[in-house]
This record gives C-alpha cells, sequence and structure tokens, in this order.
C-alpha cells in the first residue's frame, strides 16, 4: 500500500469515526452568566438582530429606544427559559436569519414606525432569538443563570446603541446608520440564500 492510499485510507476512517456535532454554550471559564453574555457577542444571528434593533430603536427616537432597552431582554429571557425547556433539540437559523434580515431592512430605510410598533419587533426578536438560544445552552447546565447573562448583554448593547444612535444629528451621521442597516439586510440575504439552497 502506497501512502497515499494509507493516508486516504485513515483519513476515510477517521471521519467514519466523528461522533455528531451538537451546538453548545461557549465556555469562558469565568461561570454560567459570563458564558451566557458571550454567547450573544460570538453567534452571529443573536448580535446581528441586537445591533439592528437597537440601531432602528434609536433611529426612531428616545421613545422607542427606552421601550426597546427593555422590551427585548425581557422577551429574551422569557423566549429562552421556555426554549430550556423545549423537547425538540432543533434550533430554527430560518427565522432567526430572517429577524435580523428584516430588522437591518428596517434600518436601511429608515421605516416610520410607531414606538409601540418597535416594542414588538423588539417583543417578536427577543422571543424567538431567546428560544433558539434556551435550545442551545439547555444542554450545558445552568440555563437559567446563562439566560440571564444573555438578556444582560442584550439589555447593555441596547442601551448603549440606541442611545448613541437617538443622539445623532441629521445628516451623514444618521445616513451612515442607515447604510449600517443595509449591510445587516445584506447578510441576512445572503444567509437566506444559502440556507434555502437546493440540497441543504
Amino acid at each position: 500500500m502506497t501512502p497515499i492510499v494509507r493516508r486516504v485510507a485513515l483519513a476515510a476512517l477517521a471521519g467514519l469515526a466523528v461522533s455528531p456535532a451538537h451546538a453548545h454554550l461557549v465556555e469562558t471559564g469565568f461561570g454560567a452568566f459570563y458564558d451566557g453574555v458571550a454567547h450573544v457577542a460570538v453567534t452571529p444571528a443573536d448580535l446581528l438582530v441586537v445591533v439592528a434593533i437597537a440601531l432602528f430603536a434609536g433611529l426612531r427616537g428616545r421613545g422607542a429606544a427606552r421601550l426597546a432597552m427593555f422590551a427585548m431582554p425581557i422577551a429574551w429571557l422569557a423566549g429562552g427559559l421556555v426554549g430550556a425547556r423545549w423537547l425538540e433539540p432543533a434550533a430554527w437559523p430560518l427565522w432567526t436569519t430572517l429577524t435580523f434580515a428584516v430588522a437591518g431592512a428596517l434600518v436601511a430605510s429608515n421605516a416610520t414606525l410607531r414606538d409601540a410598533g418597535v416594542a414588538l419587533l423588539a417583543v417578536v426578536a427577543g422571543l424567538l432569538h431567546g428560544l433558539v438560544n434556551g435550545v442551545t445552552i439547555a444542554p450545558g447546565g445552568s440555563a437559567a443563570l446563562a439566560l440571564t447573562g444573555a438578556s444582560t448583554a442584550v439589555f447593555c448593547a441596547i442601551a448603549i446603541l440606541s442611545a448613541e444612535v437617538a443622539a445623532l444629528p441629521a445628516g451623514w451621521p444618521r445616513i451612515a446608520v442607515r447604510v449600517a442597516g443595509s449591510w445587516i439586510a445584506a447578510a441576512g440575504v445572503l444567509m437566506l440564500g444559502w440556507l434555502l439552497r437546493p440540497g441543504s
């Protein structure tokens, strides 16, 4: 047997012996609370939806920003606690991708929405992403503490970003925010195309 054939055979056997991969909570070494904080920061769909909602709430003004700042983390925690008890271990990447794509499109278009509408958008996104977080985080144990960390990260990110955007003057600073929203929407469209590709 030649060395190349031996390597290919060894690689094929190693591929057959690999156990299936499962999503899990990022471990920071600082405990479950900080693992939850890190989970939001390193999960692209979660991070992008939080940024998009914060930018949109900031564009809509201080009232919308205040509502979103509280509505989304509470909904995230509630959805996460339900997801942690969910029996079906499948996440819903299509729906989470759709939420950040829509939120990015709302930022890019500078859509006119009342404060209650912004809060409703924040609640729906929070519930959905929290549910998926709960399903993902639950197998690692300490789900309630990790979800509290994730919700705290969402609260802080929305509070800081929406306050900064709400204070921006009219003109190019707000246009830059809308450009950021268009990039988030574009990332969502690309991800949706990848998820809906034939054979996926």
